[in-house]
């Protein structure tokens, strides 16, 4: 038992999924809109050790932005502090909602990576990581082997 990555999903292969909470680490879905040559993207992501700041973690939902006008910020701003709360606080390209609501259920991540893609016209690609998954409960959890990014070490 180690860590298990699993990459390039879609909201729908993630929604289905029924994975022991418990052991996702973190989580992050790349939103990008077309064309993507122009990489134009909102990365959203939680990490259940906290986000880096400095040197101490900060616990709640960040989002990093690539290519995106700030005069945008403020409106994916306030949807993610409208529905998980927290205290806004930026890092460089990151903002990160300070102790706001954490979310780790399939069904609650893909439902966020739908709105990001309706509300921002975005096309939201999933990365979900696992701490101690055995490969019972990968399988049990619905997690498909073919889109499995092992990770070396520990």
């Amino acid at each position: 038992m180690g860590r298990a990555r699993y990459w390039k999903l879609t909201p729908d292969e993630v929604e289905k999924f029924s994975y022991n909470q418990d052991k996702l680490l973190n989580w992050d879905m790349k939103c990008v809109r077309e064309p993507e040559e122009n990489a134009n993207f909102i990365g959203v992501f939680m990490y259940r050790n906290g986000t880096p700041y400095d040197y101490t973690p900060i616990k709640g939902i960040s989002y990093y932005y690539n290519n995106i006008d700030r005069k945008e910020l403020p409106s994916i701003t306030s949807f993610l502090k409208g529905k998980f709360g927290g205290k806004e606080v930026e890092k460089g390209e990151r903002i990160i909602l300070k102790e706001s609501k954490e979310i780790y259920a399939p069904k609650d991540i893909a439902s966020l990576a739908k709105e990001m893609e309706s509300k921002f016209k975005t096309k939201a690609t999933i990365t979900l990581e696992f701490q101690d998954i055995t490969p019972e409960e990968q399988k049990e959890g619905g997690l498909p082997d073919a889109k499995l990014l092992p990770i070396p070490g520990k």
